[in-house]
């Protein structure tokens, strides 16, 4: 078998068999295929496309690269729940202790956040004490003894897609579903969750801008579960505007604290509870989703899940005193107000413009060696749809640098008032359960 005949065979758009993939996939993670021979297959599928089999046996052969964690000593149904990245996008720190409140074991591996994106461990990390760099062992017996345990992802994992990722990003192959899904599964996988919910957003803040662009994701990314044997579902959720108010990391840390309080904004709720009550249905603790909603609202209003979010933090070695007094977290040196200059109706928060000024203010890296000012960020006041007044406040940003003029600038003009009433977006736009 060679490499130059695989490729051949993709760019005549022939179907690859599992062997063929399964060498070449191998032999480029060894060094036995160059970079240059990679490239050529990635771009042929970017134009040719892979079918659902091929997809499949691509994630599987991608998965099985590296390590693979054996999560079979947790006692039921692991469930996880993966977002393809969004502004102001705090879900993780909600849902995981929501859903483990009532008998569903999350057991959950993040990355950090890149760009105009925020990562859960930034998040998590902004809590003083917490440690994301568990063992296997010590992972499996937090999950087994509260239900929930997040760690960092081992450099051990899935190398095929890191080195595969890194060569698309630079030879403009980044664009393709079965590149794309197989780069999202294979780590998901690799991470031994029996069922998987997948968060896909689209709009002007995430990867993919159309919801039909969003679903064809979705689609080849569950049927890759199915043909892998796990239990794998998606939503389809909006990021034409951030998700709940803040932007930040310890602005999200005490967003998701308030949600579980009973305080938290209306979006990031409405999702926790459905995204909430799939992953119930998913880890079998559930049989009917409405009911698993109603108690998981249940557990918001008794308390149970703050209790078992303040479990969780425990357990990684964070200092609950901040969760219970949100004073305590550091704050930024500098504090400005963002106002309306008219009366009318929000129509646009620009999601991606919010997100990269919020970076620029501290809040995130524009590089993996860049530091993170974890008080930095935005919290927006209103969403699209509300009715607003000349000088109500429309942002407030917090940052520790000088000079932010311009980007304060860019923030304002995130912002469209108009006067004709905007109706609000649906939070979730399609659901494939």
């Amino acid at each position: 078998m060679r490499a130059v005949d695989i490729i051949c065979k993709k760019k005549d758009n022939n179907e690859l068999s599992k062997e063929e993939i399964e060498f070449f996939i191998n032999g480029f993670v060894n060094g036995s295929i160059p970079d240059y021979q990679a490239s050529a297959l990635a771009m042929a599928i970017v134009l040719n496309g892979m079918n659902s089999r091929e997809t499949a046996d691509l994630t599987s052969v991608m998965m099985h690269s590296g390590k693979i964690l054996d999560l079979s000593s947790i006692k039921g149904l692991k469930v996880d729940k993966h977002s393809t990245g969004g502004v102001g996008d705090k879900t993780s720190l909600v849902l995981g202790p929501l859903v483990a409140s009532l008998g569903a074991k999350v057991a959950k591996m993040s990355g950090r956040g890149l760009g105009h994106t925020g990562g859960t461990l930034d998040k998590l990390e902004s809590i003083p004490g917490v440690s994301i760099s568990l063992t296997q062992e010590a992972f499996i017996k937090q999950v087994n003894e509260i239900g929930i345990a997040l760690m960092g992802q081992t450099n051990d994992l899935v190398p095929a897609d890191k080195k595969l990722y890194a060569l698309r990003d630079v030879t403009a192959t980044v664009e393709s579903l079965p590149l794309i899904s197989s780069s999202i599964m294979s780590k998901k996988l690799a991470t031994g969750s029996d069922a998987i919910l997948l968060d896909v957003k689209y709009g002007e803040g995430a990867f993919m801008k159309s919801v039909e662009d969003a679903v064809n994701l979705a689609t080849v990314m569950v049927e890759i579960g199915k043909h892998l044997k796990r239990d794998t579902r998606a939503i389809i959720t909006d990021m034409e505007q951030p998700l709940g108010l803040a932007i930040g990391n310890i602005l999200e840390v005490k967003e998701a604290v308030n949600t579980l309080k009973g305080n938290g904004p209306k979006d990031l709720v409405e999702l926790c509870l459905e995204a909430g009550s799939i992953m119930l249905v998913q880890s079998k603790v559930y049989e009917d989703r409405e009911k698993a909603k109603e108690d998981l609202l249940k557990n918001i209003e008794n308390g149970l899940a703050f209790k078992k979010l303040k479990e969780f933090i425990k357990a990684q070695g964070g200092d609950v005193s901040y969760l219970d007094n949100l004073d305590k977290f550091e704050t930024s040196k500098y504090v400005y107000e963002i106002k309306a200059k008219r009366d009318g109706y929000l129509k646009r928060a620009q999601a991606l413009t919010l997100g990269t000024s919020a970076m620029k203010l501290g809040a995130g890296r524009l590089t993996k060696e860049d530091l993170i000012d974890y008080p930095s960020g935005i919290v927006i006041r209103h969403k699209i749809g509300d009715k607003i007044s000349k000088g109500e406040v429309l942002a407030t940003c917090y940052t520790n640098y000088e000079n932010v003029n311009e980007v304060l600038k860019e923030v304002e003009e995130a912002f469209s008032i108009v006067s004709e009433k905007v109706n609000p977006l649906p939070v979730i736009a399609k659901y494939l359960v």
